[in-house]
């Protein structure tokens, strides 16, 4: 399964997965265009998988600002898109719940992304999903250009709160 970017753009609407359940920020803190697979029995834990990818604008708002003179995205901005789509993962699976991160095991960088980069490629492997007494999801998750992993992610985790 995929979605497209006016997909994305609804979820970070609110309401995609249903009233007062998963949503994407929306604006500047939305770090996915689009959806290219989804799965939920697939990848190296045979839990789920998620592939997804970002275009990179050099007018993006953080150039201006991370750092002057020297612009790169900043790392913070990759690990958060990986806990958004490991959320959209939990309200794709029909978990009821607000998305909010609640942690991450180990991270690495080994690169940096740049204006002129052109597009960043996100990959989740899902490890584990709990469905109750609270939606939680953890996976593992890498961030790439052009075949290069430059952020890895291991055991993010992202619960539903209800209410």
């Amino acid at each position: 399964m995929q979605f497209s970017n006016a997909q994305i753009l609804a979820m970070s609407e609110g309401g995609f997965f249903g009233t007062g359940n998963a949503q994407l920020p929306n604006s500047q803190m939305l770090m996915i265009d689009r959806i290219s697979h989804i799965d939920d029995s697939g990848g190296f834990y045979k839990k789920g998988t998620l592939d997804a990818d970002l275009k990179i604008n050099p007018d993006h708002w953080f150039f201006d600002c991370h750092f002057k003179g020297d612009p790169v995205m900043p790392g913070c901005l990759g690990l958060d898109a990986l806990w958004q789509l490991l959320g959209v993962f939990l309200g794709w699976s029909g978990l009821p719940g607000k998305g909010r991160a609640l942690g991450v095991g180990k991270l690495k960088f080994n690169g940096q992304i740049y204006p002129d980069a052109g597009s960043i490629q996100y990959q989740l492997q899902i490890k584990r999903v709990f469905k109750k007494p609270m939606a939680i999801g953890i996976a593992d998750g890498t961030v790439s250009h052009d075949g290069r992993v430059i952020y890895k992610a291991t055991d993010l985790k992202v619960g539903l709160l209800q209410g």
